[in-house]
Formats: C-alpha cells, structure tokens, sequence
C-alpha cells in the first residue's frame, strides 16, 4: 500500500520513484507509468526455480502455505499457474493470518497433516515463518516424507534467525537470488561492518544481507543517472490552485524528470550484485541459488537460471553450459531431507487420521472369476477373491513403498449390490472410497470425475451369437480348398508335363506309340495318374525320368495340401455363427442380451437397438439359459459384452457359441482413483512391471487355463482357401526342369540329324527339309535299344509310314544325290515293305528282277538314299 501511493505520488510529479525493496508482482501490472524503477526482482521471477525442483523430483502436488496479506497474496497466481504448467496439482492453499496465534497455527498445521499432500511451498517474512517451522517440527511435521521449499521472503533473513529457528528448520530447500562473492563485494562488507560498529556499537556481528546491497546498488545506479542527465538543479513547476485542500495536491511538476528517467533506462554498470540495468523499469533477473538447511547454516545445492530454466549443480556461462542438463533430472548436490533423510520424499503419504485406503469392490452375481465377494454371517466379515484382485494386490507388492488398504463391498446389509458400476465410480469422487478395484471399464465419461491407472486386461466390446452345424454340405464343397488360379495353374501343368513326357518318349517307347488319338489319350492319363501314384506306362529315356521325379515331388506336395484342406472345410467349417452382423438383429427385431448394470447398454443403445428388445442378464448361466429359449420366446438371438467376459464365457460353452466382428473398441479394465491422486502415476508405473513379468501369466492360469482348451472363435468362421502364391515356387521348379529337359532333347535331336537341314541341293526348299525332319521326329527310333531284339535285328514296325504325303518330286532332289547304303537296309525293311505302293523291296543297287520297272523306278525315286546320311535312310 506504501509502494502503491508513493508511485502515485511520483507519477503526478513526474520524480522517478526507485525501490530496492517492493517485490510483489502486481506492482508492475497494476500501475502503468514509467517514474517507478523496481531495483529488486519481484516474487514471480523465483517461481521458475520453484518449479524446476518440483518437476525435477517428480511431486504431482502442493500446496503453498503463505500470509494473508499483499506480500503473501502477490505470487500465489503466478505460482498456480507455474505448478499447473507441470501438471502438479495444489489440492489447497493454507494462508495464514499475520496476526494468528500459536493455537491457530497449530490448527492450520493439523489440517495439512491430515491431507496426503506432503510437499508445501512457504512465502512469508521471518517473523511469522519462524513460528510456522517451530510448531511444525513440534506436531512432527518435520519428520521423513515430508518436503518443504521457502521462498526468498525467508531465506534472504536467513542469517538473522535464531539458532533455535533454524534447528527446527533442518532439511528445508530454499531460493534466493544468487549474487557471486567477488573481491568487490568482500572489501564492502568489511568498510560497512567497520562502520556499521562504529555507529551501532550496542549492535554485535551485524550482516548486510541482499536488501543492503540491492539498496546500495539502486543509489549507485541514481547517482550515475544524475551525472549522464546533468542535472544541476532540481526545480518544479507550481501548480496554481484555487482550493488547496492539502499539502499534496500543491506538489509542482519536476522539470528534469524525463531526463532523469531517460539516464536510468540506459544506465548499466556491474555492481555488488552483479550485472544491473533495468528493461522497461525492471531489474533483470538474476540466477538463483538453491540452498538446503542443514547444520548451522545453509549449504548451496545448485543454481537456476531465468535463461537456461533448468538445475545445474554449477553455475555455468552460456559458452560452457552443459545442455544434457534436464528439468526431469535432478542435477542437484547431495540433500538432507527432514529427518535426517537421504532417500527423496515420494511427495504424499496416507492420512493419518485413515490408517487404510478404502477400496470399493463391486457386488456382482456373475463371473465371480473377476471379482467374489463372500459374507462371513458368522463375523460379519467379507473375503475378496478373483482375478482383478488379485492383479491389483501383486501391483501394491511391486510399488518402492507400503501401501494398507482394505477391501469394502459395495453391497447393502442383506448383500446385494447397492448400484451400478457407475454408482460405485462416483463414490471415489465423493470421497466415500479412496479406490475402486474389479472389472472397471476405463470409458470417457467416467474420467470426468476420477483418475484411471492403465489398463491390466484387453479392450473392447464384441457381440456373441450360437453356433450351428453345418452338416449338410454344398455339392461343390471338393473345390473350395483350392483357388480358382491354382486349379487353372495345376490343369495347365498336367497338360504341359503330359505333352513333355510324350516328346520324350514317344520315339522309343510302345507305350506312347500308336495312332494319333491313342497317343494324346496315353499321355493326359500318364500325368493325370501321377496324381494318385496308378500310372502303367514306363518312363524309359533319363530326361523323362528327370521331369517325373520332378513332377512326382510337386503332385505329392500338392495332393497332400489338398487333403488336409478339404478335410478342414469338412470338419472345422461345420461350426458357423447364426448370425454375422448386428444390423441382421436390428431389421429381423431379435431380442439382445447385454450385462446387468454395466455401460454396455448404452453402446447397444448407439447401434440403434429398440429399448424393448434388449434384455439383462445377471450372470453367464442365465445368458445361456436366454439363448436356449431362443429369441422366439421372448428371450435373446444375441448378447453384448466386454471382450474378457466374452472370452470367458466361451470358454464355459466353447462348442456353442462364438465372437463375431466388429469389436467396439474400449480402454480395457483399469483401477480408480480420485482425481490427481498423486497413487495413480505410481500403480500405472507399477502395472506395467506385473503385466511384463510372469506374475501376469500365473494370475491367469490359475483363473482362465482350465477354461483354455476350446478352439479360437475366430477360427469357427471359415476356413481360407490355399492359393497360388504359396505354390508358385513348386511351378516355377516344374516348369523349368521340363522345359530345361525339352531343350536339351531338340538340341541332340537336331544335331543327330542335321544333315537334313544342310542345304547341298539348291533344288530342295527348306520347308521340305523341315518337313522331313519333322516326319523323322514323329517317327519310331529303331536305333533305341527299346527297338532291338537279343540279336540286334531290328523289329519290325507294322504302323504304316510316317513319310506317305511326301511326294517324289520333294524327295527327288535329296534322292539323286546320294547313293544308298547297305546297312540301311536291314534297319528299316519297315518302310521297305510298307512304302507308298505297298510292295514289298530290298533296298540295294541289284534290284529284284522280278519287280516291273514302273515299281522300281517308283520306290528307287523314294528310298535311294545315299550312305554318308543313315538318319534319312532309316526312315526312308
């Protein structure tokens, strides 16, 4: 109030108005003028490091214990604003009258005691602070687990307390601005206690604490300002009134004011402080040091810089500043906490005036293997027993400190359910429980009024329907377990080994000789039959043998993949769901079954579910007892739930129902507790650890196992197709061993005979060269020993003449060329004997003189074949 009218007083007359003392932060908001010079940091500036220390050590709330006045009520807003920043949360404010007595005190101190909150910031001046540390440390409040952090309003008289104050004061952190001890500094404190003495010699071991230096630094910098601005002579204009009701009002209007506050602005020098200039008539911020009470005295922990804004064990300049530094990481030195503790306060203790946190359980009548609840009528007492419970008690095992608490049905006397879920979740906001444990399910609206830790179990909610036989299979049920492009690829591959085998083998096996269509017929029942192993037809040559085994090794893999695919489409596939989709329900106005008391129904509600038409079930045996009366007689065709029940359930009925798609999504189960309770962060943390051991496994074995061996639900639905892509390879290796075998045969074919393909008569076109060979192709190789005897005589061939349609007139030119050979004779009589004119002949140059000339010159035009050719006198 003081500051307040004093720079009124300077505003009307123009006077610059400086201050080495008024720290409280509206003074810069609230009055707008440039004559006031604040030659001190306000509060608000010490907030960041206040901050920094909570954010460093992990405390998710306190509370500011501060003086009911202007001092006090100043940096209280920047202070909430700093701590929600961080999200910690200040769940009260304790001010303190400066006029309170000790009972009043002790009263205020109780009350904190019974809050779990255990960190508590204090900003007030050492003559009520003293009095708040001594009655805290008498009711025990400077024990193990407590934190408490002052501000610069106490630690800047540090030096002025009583020792008394200062044992009761052991493990306090405090922040003050930090100003670095130079030569300067020592030499002014040594002149100033001299005369200080001199002048107050009543006055022993006298300090000059930051207020003194901060005052000598202000006149320092008016004085510099006074000389830059040359002023000699401070005259003021009168105001000429007619009514002067006061002194005040005749204050005249200085004529070197601006000036004046023009010098100030830029002044700049390094004083006992440190470096001091003023930015918009402030005072820039100087570091802060963070100091611990310990011992006699204060001990400095670490520094905190308005321009680094993080802890630093050393004050460091920008060019050497460390930039691993992190808010999140205490960077501090050594601390004694109250106590006498090393070890860092957690931040929040259970109350004392309630030795157990209160844990509401739900009553429920169905699936007791999450949550059971049994009355003792003899003790009027209740056991908890079931899955969630036992998750949530190996989690407190897990946490680095001890947690009581008891379990308490939410039940009336006569042991039913007082509510619904949502009725219990409320009571932890209203403060009626201090959790909630069992099979609650993390939704939004439920969020609005208390914390959730993270989920233990899978999310979501699914729909489950009966399950029906489907004996009576489709007629074309054999195709199914192959793909309509691995059917297509598998036929062409039985043509195309077919057509391979027959080129290999038909110029020296029987069995692939004979007329045209007997020959196609042999060759798709040779391969066809290779798919059940039945084949009668020898495979002779080695290339054949080679495409074959190749073959044989792809139809095994493929006949076997064939079998095991039709045998699950003839066993698995019997089991389909009545119904797939839910909007089937909706137009055939099916009833539907959903949870008793759960939010379930308000998801059903959304699907567009006609309210008379959903029905409640209370447990899993009544949700079956409801889909054996069928939804005809008034009961259900289908039933909503979260996933863990609905897994459970079909665990209990396996070959009657399934899970079918969509699945709504949900957050899983989670624990409750009340908003920001500083519990939550830790049980989450401590949840993660349970479900990532094998402590997780052990809980649902010993619930779920034995319920485990039915068949996923999902694989009730259908059974996938094999297609061709897990095939191809097997193709891929087919085809190129028959086309690697084809190519080598033509090339040893064309080579054998090449000489066909010579061009020694310019009389022969190539097409009938082509022709010829292609005849010789087409033909028996009598060469084969398939062909010979145990003489060696060549058999004879009773087809008739693959040559016939070649005419003399083609053969002619190739015939005149050569002369024929002798050894010709006795390998092909067949075409000899069976030739054009059916005349039976031996071929030498001595014809038989019984045949007619005109025979003669007609098989002499077709079988003279030269020697130096015996392919071409073989089929010739």
């Amino acid at each position: 109030m003081q500051t307040n009218f004093v720079i009124d007083l300077g505003n009307k007359s123009q006077v610059p108005i400086l201050s080495f003392s008024a720290t409280n932060p509206s003074l810069t908001s609230s009055i707008k003028t440039p004559y006031f010079f604040r030659g001190i940091t306000n509060d608000s500036s010490q907030v960041g490091a206040i901050t920094a220390l909570i954010q460093a050590f992990g405390w998710r709330e306190a509370v500011p214990i501060y003086v009911d006045n202007e001092f006090g009520q100043g940096v209280i807003p920047y202070l909430t604003d700093a701590l929600q920043a961080i999200d910690t949360r200040v769940p009260y404010r304790s001010v303190i009258s400066p006029e309170a007595s000790d009972d009043q005190i002790v009263e205020e101190l109780y009350k904190l005691m019974t809050m779990q909150t255990r960190v508590f910031i204090v900003h007030m001046l050492p003559s009520l602070g003293s009095r708040i540390f001594a009655k805290a440390k008498q009711i025990g409040m400077m024990e193990e687990g407590f934190v408490w952090i002052v501000t610069d309003g106490l630690v800047d008289f540090f030096d002025t307390l009583e020792q008394s104050v200062i044992d009761s004061m052991q493990g306090v952190l405090g922040v003050r601005p930090y100003v670095p001890r130079t030569k300067k500094l020592e030499s002014f404190r040594v002149k100033w206690k001299k005369k200080f003495q001199q002048e107050n010699p009543d006055i022993v071991d006298a300090k000059l604490n930051i207020f003194g230096l901060l005052a000598y630094d202000v006149t320092v910098a008016l004085a510099m300002a006074v000389e830059k601005s040359g002023v000699g002579n401070f005259k003021f204009d009168k105001q000429i009134t007619n009514n002067v009701s006061t002194d005040l009002e005749a204050i005249g209007v200085s004529e070197n004011g601006p000036n004046l506050v023009k010098a100030l602005s830029s002044t700049r020098f390094r004083g006992l402080t440190g470096d001091y200039s003023f930015v918009d008539g402030q005072l820039q911020s100087l570091a802060f040091q963070i100091v611990n009470v310990n011992g006699y005295g204060t001990r400095g922990i670490g520094f905190w810089t308005p321009e680094k804004k993080v802890l630093m064990k050393k004050l460091m300049t920008s060019s050497t500043s460390n930039n691993n530094n992190s808010a999140s990481k205490p960077n501090l030195g050594p601390i004694i906490w109250p106590g006498d503790s090393t070890s860092v306060p957690k931040g929040w203790e259970i109350p004392t005036n309630q030795k157990k946190l209160h844990i509401g359980v739900p009553m429920k009548s169905g699936f007791s293997d999450f949550v059971k609840v049994k009355f003792d009528t003899e003790t009027n007492k209740s056991t908890v027993t079931g899955y969630c419970i036992d998750v949530f008690d190996a989690v407190m095992k897990t946490l680095p400190y001890a947690v009581t608490y008891e379990y308490i049905p939410f039940a009336l006397p006569d042991g039913t359910s007082r509510g619904t879920y949502n009725d219990l979740i409320y009571q932890v906001y209203l403060g009626n429980f201090d959790a909630v444990v069992g099979d609650t399910t993390i939704v939004a609206n439920r969020s609005r009024y208390v914390d959730f830790t993270l989920p233990y179990t899978e999310s979501g909610v699914s729909m489950i329907v009966p399950i029906k036989d489907n004996k009576k299979k489709n007629a074309w049920v054999f195709l199914k377990p192959l793909t309509w492009d691995l059917w297509v690829t598998s036929a062409c591959f039985f043509v195309f080994i077919g057509f391979v085998v027959w080129v290999l083998e038909h110029r020296i096996n029987e069995d692939f000789r004979g007329p045209v269509e007997y020959q196609v017929g042999t060759s798709f029942w040779f391969s066809l039959s290779i798919m059940v192993f039945s084949q009668r037809e020898r495979v002779i040559s080695n290339l054949g043998r080679f495409v074959v085994i190749v073959w044989y090794f792809v139809v095994l893999i493929l006949t076997q993949s064939y079998t095991a695919s039709l045998t699950s489409h003839l066993t698995v596939q019997q089991l389909k769901p009545t119904i797939t989709d839910y909007s089937e329900l909706i137009e055939r106005g099916e009833n539907v079954g959903y949870p008793k008391g759960s939010f379930v129904y308000g998801i059903v509600r959304q699907l567009g579910f006609n309210e008379n038409k959903l029905i409640e079930y209370k447990s899993m045996e009544e949700c079956d007892e409801f889909f054996e009366k069928g939804s005809a007689k008034g009961r259900i065709a289908a039933a909503f739930d979260e996933v863990p029940y609905m897994r459970r359930f079909i665990g209990q009925y396996c070959s009657k129902y399934t899970m079918t798609e969509p699945t709504f999504k949900t957050a899983g189960f989670g624990f409750v507790f009340p908003l920001h309770s500083p519990l939550a962060p830790d049980v989450s943390r401590a949840i993660l650890n349970v479900t990532e051991s094998e402590k997780m496994k052990e809980i649902e074995d010993a619930y779920f196992k034995k319920h485990a061996s039915c068949p996923d639900s999902s694989t009730l639905d259908s059974s996938n197709s094999l297609g061709l892509n897990s095939f191809w390879g097997l193709f891929l290796i087919a085809g190129i061993a028959a086309i690697l075998a084809l190519i080598i045969f033509m090339v040893i074919f064309v080579y054998e005979h090449r000489n066909v393909l010579k061009k020694s008569d310019p009389r022969t076109s190539i097409w009938t060269r082509i022709r010829v060979l292609s005849r010789i192709f087409i033909s028996r190789d009598l060469s084969a020993h398939t062909f010979k005897d145990k003489s060696g005589i060549g058999v004879t061939d009773h087809e008739p003449s693959p040559i016939i349609g070649v005419t003399d007139h083609e053969l002619s030119p190739i015939t005149h060329h050569y002369t024929a050979s002798p050894s010709s004779y006795s390998h092909h009589t067949d075409f000899a004997l069976y030739g054009e004119q059916g005349t039976p002949s031996t071929e030498n140059n001595d014809l038989n003189p019984n045949l007619n000339d005109q025979a003669t010159q007609q098989i002499v035009h077709v079988i003279h074949i030269p020697d130096p050719n015996p392919e071409i006198s073989k089929i010739l």
